[in-house]
């Protein structure tokens, strides 16, 4: 037992990374938006924590094709700050960006998005499913 915990709970490593990987299979660790997609009848539901500090108008949303969202955020420092005697500085200023993979094809129209309490929610309508279609032979 004493084994396995060691495995997943090595010094040094965060509890989040898996044993023997790097922080780029976990977006937490890379510093990206955490996001949630769900998939419901007729629509496709994206939840993203956004950076502490960022407000709506500094979020940018975009349907790059009908299966692919990007969701970029930009926190603004509003004045500039000197460093020295600074104990500890781990707060971030600057851009992140997430494209995320959708389930289905969505469309732009009737989509809509709030942003409350630091929590972005993007309501999109599914696209009409092409029904198949039998092709006859001459």
């Amino acid at each position: 037992m004493d084994n396995l915990f060691h495995q997943v709970v090595e010094p040094g490593r965060p509890a989040l990374m898996p044993p023997g990987g790097t922080a780029e299979g976990v977006p937490a660790l890379r510093k990206e938006l955490r996001v949630d997609v769900l998939e419901q009848d007729s629509m496709v539901v994206v939840t993203a924590d956004m950076i502490p500090g960022v407000t709506k108008d500094d979020i940018s949303i975009d349907l790059l094709d009908p299966n692919t969202l990007e969701i970029a955020a930009e926190r603004k420092t509003e004045k500039e700050e000197e460093k020295e005697g600074y104990y500890l500085h781990e707060r971030r200023f600057g851009a992140v960006r997430r494209v995320i993979p959708l389930p289905k094809a969505v469309k732009m129209e009737e989509a809509k998005a709030t942003f409350k309490n630091g929590v972005l929610e993007i309501h999109l309508k599914k696209s009409a499913e092409e029904k198949k279609t039998k092709i006859a032979i001459e």
